[in-house]
């Protein structure tokens, strides 16, 4: 009777065990199994003041973000498995933090993107989201000299990472 039940324990626990899959990936990133390709469209910009080189360097490192962080191939044609699109919307200079009345001492850089991600395969849940970073520099530095650091450095990184995240790590 005991061997019985003991027989009767360990099928259930193997029918049990094999019915749970879990996906791991060292970068965290959840692909559907099926999922081949994506296309990272070019981002426009339509933010009233623009830097003329934040389209093509935003949608770049988006495209080497999706390229070495998943097995996904980039194609450039409609029926991609996954897709990324969107624009430029924000792009802002302001005062951050005031010592006086008169003046200021840390400036701003904001940067907003809004993107839509289209996922035709699984569940098909894609999103249409802003995503906004900023960047402090001293107010006594040009804007036009801290600029591009900012952008190569904090913001664009940190862009790059949030839709990243919300398209394949569920954040």
């Amino acid at each position: 009777m005991i061997r019985l039940l003991q027989g009767i324990m360990t099928v259930s626990l193997l029918l049990l065990l094999g019915g749970c899959s879990i996906h791991y990936s060292a970068t965290g990133a959840s692909i559907e199994p099926g999922a081949k390709t994506v296309n990272v469209r070019f981002i426009e910009n339509r933010a009233p003041i623009n830097n003329p080189t934040l389209s093509q360097n935003l949608t770049e490192r988006l495209r080497n973000k999706v390229q070495s962080q998943t097995k996904l191939v980039q194609i450039n044609e409609e029926g991609a498995d996954y897709e990324f699109k969107g624009a430029v919307t924000g792009y802002s200079f302001s005062n951050a933090a005031v010592t006086n009345v008169d003046q200021a001492a840390t400036s701003r850089l904001t940067v907003t993107i809004n993107i839509t991600f289209v996922k035709r395969i699984g569940d098909k849940k894609g999103y249409t989201q802003s995503f906004t970073r900023s960047a402090d520099f001293s107010a006594s530095q040009l804007p036009s000299t801290v600029e591009n650091g900012l952008l190569e450095n904090t913001i664009l990184p940190q862009i790059v990472d949030d839709i990243f995240n919300k398209a394949f790590a569920n954040w």
